[in-house]
């Protein structure tokens, strides 16, 4: 996307102080090293007078001549070196580098406020022009359109594709419904080229309490540059399966030692690879890298199924008897928490990934209340729900609560609600909940796609990328829905 006048000065202005400060510290580096080897020197030249003196006075004058010595080394720092000064320089690069990363995922206020609130505001020039050119950017922001917000939504990423697609019983399950990490890594970079920036579900709108203690939905205010397009992500059944064992999937998800959500992948030889090998790294790893594809720090949806644990750890109560529950419910909860910190959103997914828009009333109730009691225990509350299926429990008419399933999940906590839905855009604001679709992008939808050619009118995701340019030449084709 094109940059305005004041961007682009600003972004100079960064690079230019990045360059003075490096040029700055190799002459403070190189002084610091020749006063040490200076001082050294006189040492080492005193301690050689002493021992010569020791020998030919006697004990007596030798202490004499130490007190004198120590005197003399005591002096000569103060008279052969100049008045040693702090440079702040390097206090306010580091300042200006706090609002710029604040600044570069379109938090102008915040990075306004942390200049304006140092000491430095008023007295240093840099500081002051950061400022006056955040405020400018800011009075240029739009506030986005909240009814052209897109949610694209993956299932777990096909690492190994040999493993994958290898003629197995769930070679098609997985040619259908999974994305690969190339094609991923594609459908980002096309989408940040496109000018698309990750927001919240949250940034969409928010619940309020009223001072009469009611609640109600109410919408928020994103602020990005023109030319940029807000989206939301989510990632469906985030618990590796135990039937996804060594079919070129992660193994589970762990906290890093940089503090941050990864991913463990067992490999050929039996041992334990941690690394990128899921969207949750391999997205943290590219908003790293591109941390203007993110506003305020958003990440993606993360759902849970229960019935087989969340995370790659056996959480279910059938798996009580394990061992290794315990650990794995601290463990999980762990991560989880991890997550949260780092700004991913968690959702439920249904605990048995039920049909909940048309399984009996019974059993959507009893799978409510397991995935709330195994899971929502573990990862703390959510008011998020990704329909499994996209198989919502109402039609295309807001919800109001006469409808029984409906007000069960509010009752639960829940307050945004996704079906799947190919269209472009489509949300619905109501007064105490926020519904959005979905769009799936995976092997299916994209074959569809390729198979439409030139009828624009059947291609669905030409507004995010060409899906020729993604699509994986590994997998088997034609790719059916059975």
């Amino acid at each position: 996307m094109k940059q305005s006048n004041s961007q682009r000065a600003y972004h100079h202005r960064m690079a230019q102080r990045r360059r003075r400060k490096l040029q700055q510290k190799l002459p403070i580096f190189v002084l610091s090293i020749l006063l040490i080897g200076i001082i050294g020197c006189g040492f080492f030249i005193i301690k050689k007078q002493l021992n010569g003196q020791r020998q030919r006075t006697g004990l007596d004058h030798q202490e004499s001549e130490i007190q004198s010595a120590e005197t003399l080394i005591q002096e000569t720092p103060a008279e052969t070196s100049a008045p040693v000064t702090i440079d702040l320089s390097f206090e306010v690069d580091h300042l200006l580098e706090e609002a710029e990363a604040a600044a570069l995922g379109y938090d102008y206020d915040k990075a306004i406020e942390l200049l304006q609130s140092s000491q430095y505001f008023g007295t240093d020039t840099q500081v002051d022009q950061a400022v006056a050119q955040y405020q400018e950017i800011r009075n240029s922001l739009k506030p986005y359109d909240l009814s052209k917000i897109t949610h694209v939504f993956f299932h777990t990423l096909v690492i190994d594709e040999s493993k994958a697609f290898d003629g197995d019983e769930d070679e098609k399950g997985y040619n259908q419904v999974m994305t690969t990490k190339d094609e991923f890594l594609k459908i980002l970079q096309s989408m940040y080229d496109r000018g698309f920036v990750l927001v919240r579900l949250h940034d969409i709108a928010h619940e309020v309490t009223a001072e009469d203690g009611t609640v109600h939905m109410e919408r928020g205010t994103i602020l990005l540059p023109e030319g940029k397009q807000a989206f939301v992500m989510s990632q469906d059944d985030v618990c590796y399966y135990k039937y996804m064992e060594g079919d070129g999937f992660a193994y589970r998800m762990v906290i890093g030692e940089d503090g941050k959500p990864t991913c463990q992948m067992k490999m050929e030889d039996g041992t334990i690879s941690e690394g990128a090998y899921d969207l949750v790294p391999i997205l943290e790893e590219f908003i790293q890298e591109h941390p203007d594809f993110s506003y305020k720090g958003a990440r993606a949806v993360i759902a849970f199924t229960g019935y087989e644990g969340i995370l790659g750890y056996r959480t279910a109560a059938s798996d009580s008897t394990s061992p290794t529950f315990d650990q794995d419910c601290q463990d999980a909860a762990a991560v989880a928490q991890c997550l949260r910190d780092n700004g991913w959103e968690l959702a439920s997914h249904s605990w048995g990934h039920r049909d909940l828009g048309n399984i009996e009333y019974e059993k959507f109730v009893t799978d409510s209340n397991k995935w709330e009691n195994e899971v929502e225990s573990l990862i703390g509350p959510t008011d998020i729900i990704l329909f499994p299926f996209g198989a919502d429990v109402g039609d295309w008419h807001p919800y109001t609560h006469e409808n029984k399933r409906f007000q069960y999940l509010w009752d639960l906590g829940f307050r945004y609600f996704c079906n799947v839905d190919s269209n472009q855009y489509w949300i619905q604001i109501g007064t105490d909940f926020v519904r959005q679709g979905r769009r799936n992008l995976d092997g299916f939808r994209m074959w569809k796609d390729i198979e439409a050619g030139s009828d624009t009118s059947k291609r669905k995701l030409d507004d995010l990328f060409r899906s020729e340019d993604v699509f994986s030449p590994n997998r088997p084709t034609p790719v059916l829905w059975e």
